[in-house]
């Protein structure tokens, strides 16, 4: 059977008031049907992640204390679909993946987490690659916030490239770990420019074996971390991204959703996503740099 792109989703992820995203699922799965009967997409329900991957990231003691939350479920479902994603992604199963996420995420550290995620999803998909093979994995955030629970779990790891849009200016550990000031308000135009320089450039430099996509759409107009981006900013974001781990990463590259709460941006932004995903490899107008990681602008 011929590899398609995979979606990740769970029924219990709609119908409830998740922390901080609500219930911005409800229109899914059936949104993206069109592209399940046609066959460029498969629907897979996730299974619970495994407390021994979870157990390298998080402590024994803060797994007994999160366990107790009525979202736990929830959150074991998202990071179970995003290992279970990096796994047939990397094994040529999937071309690509969209993992949906509830209470999981880049807010999470080994000990705390806030902001509506609980547990770390790229942490444990992340120590399963490791195992499978992979040597170097490149990890973008594009939500509104910084994500300090991963930059907690990835701080030391020269295997992680991990560079987050935010609101802080950092480079650290000779530029694998970046934090870019978008500004309180940009454009799609400006914000895309400085995802080419500060991350396209710098996997090109990295040459990473997959790519993991963060993607937060509170940055939306109108949406609670509102950056002043636009809705068709986030498939040209999507794009962009899949250009470059077409080229470096024989297209490796698994996007779990983040921020935002508006039910019509996630719609639409998380459709437009499967669709750029199922689209034909390109190349990316980006040649390999010849500086070294921590020289680039």
């Amino acid at each position: 059977m011929m590899a398609t792109v995979g979606v990740f989703f769970h029924r219990s992820f709609k119908g409830k008031p998740w922390p901080i995203i609500g219930d911005k699922f409800r229109a899914f799965p059936e949104a993206l049907n069109p592209l399940f009967k046609e066959g460029k997409a498969v629907l897979i329900e996730p299974k619970p992640a495994p407390e021994k991957l979870l157990l390298k990231v998080h402590t024994k003691e803060y797994l007994r204390d999160v366990k107790s939350r009525w979202y736990y479920q929830g959150a074991l479902l998202s990071v179970g679909g995003c290992i279970e994603a990096a796994e047939k992604v990397w094994k040529g199963e999937l071309t690509s993946a969209l993992v949906f996420s509830v209470a999981a995420g880049h807010h999470a550290g080994r000990s705390y987490a806030w902001g509506g995620t609980y547990l770390s999803c790229f942490g444990p998909a992340v120590e399963h690659l490791l195992k499978l093979g992979a040597s170097k994995i490149a990890v973008l955030d594009t939500d509104s916030h910084h994500g300090d629970g991963d930059r907690e779990v990835f701080s030391g790891n020269s295997s992680i490239l991990h560079v987050c849009f935010c609101s802080y200016d950092r480079v650290e550990e000779g530029g694998l770990k970046v934090d870019v000031n978008v500004g309180w308000r940009t454009t799609d135009d400006e914000y895309l420019r400085k995802v080419e320089l500060e991350f396209i450039k710098r996997a090109y430099a990295f040459e990473p074996d997959f790519i993991f996509h963060f993607l937060g759409h509170d940055t939306c107009q109108g949406d609670y971390g509102d950056r002043g981006l636009t809705p068709d900013f986030y498939p040209r974001l999507v794009a962009a991204v899949k250009a470059c781990a077409d080229e470096l990463c024989r297209g490796r590259y698994v996007i779990v959703t983040g921020g935002g709460s508006r039910v019509d941006v996630a719609e639409y932004v998380f459709t437009t996503a499967v669709k750029t995903l199922i689209k034909p490899r390109k190349t990316s107008r980006f040649k390999k740099p010849k500086p070294q990681v921590e020289e680039l602008d």
